[in-house]
């Protein structure tokens, strides 16, 4: 049965190509080492829907049934070769190729006419702040990093992380510097009218 590749499988995948491991070890695992933050794990269902699939795929298989009687049973899963497989198909696949997402911000973005250039300054102020606080907060991590000394491999995707965030945050403070100054400006009536008329 084919899978289709997900960031979440990818890394349920990698996880136990390293060592066999029950659900609550691949999540721990997964917070432990930051991949939270790149990785949507928020529902923990989605981790067991992911490993299900996984199992019907043939890409991983059922190792053992840990039986501890201070925890309910674990089964602890294991890669089969076709797991690491498709773990390594994947991973050049979502490295080489450039895929439409549709994330949040844009699609908001497309509609911001519906706001008032001031309320537009504040939102957008208010997300420059959120960004600002995301970067300091990985500059800590990679400080903390340095002083572990880890290869610089284990971080790539913090450094692409905050590169994009400083993309982002120069195109907000530039964005905000015209609506304050007035250089970016719209009127809402206006806009409506000339939508009409097209339609």
């Amino acid at each position: 049965m084919a899978m289709r590749s997900s960031p979440l499988a990818l890394t349920v995948l990698s996880l136990l190509h390293m060592q066999p491991l029950h659900p609550y070890g691949i999540q721990r695992l997964i917070k432990q080492w930051g991949k939270d933050q790149v990785v949507n794990v928020s529902q923990r269902t989605a981790l067991y829907r992911t490993i299900d699939r996984l199992l019907d795929a043939g890409l991983i298989s059922v190792r053992e049934t840990e039986r501890d009687q201070q925890y309910p049973e674990r089964t602890v899963y294991e890669v089969t070769d076709a797991g690491r497989a498709a773990q390594r198909a994947w991973l050049r696949e979502m490295l080489a190729e450039v895929r439409t997402e549709y994330p949040e911000f844009p699609a908001a973005l497309s509609f911001v006419l519906m706001l008032t250039p001031a309320e537009a300054r504040e939102v957008l102020a208010e997300r420059a702040d959120t960004v600002r606080a995301s970067i300091e907060a990985l500059d800590t991590t990679a400080r903390h990093t340095a002083e572990l000394a880890l290869p610089r491999v284990t971080m790539l995707e913090d450094e692409y992380r905050r590169a994009v965030l400083a993309a982002e945050l120069g195109w907000l403070d530039a964005v905000t510097g015209d609506l304050l100054s007035g250089t970016l400006t719209w009127d809402f009536d206006s806009l409506a009218a000339l939508a009409q008329a097209e339609s």
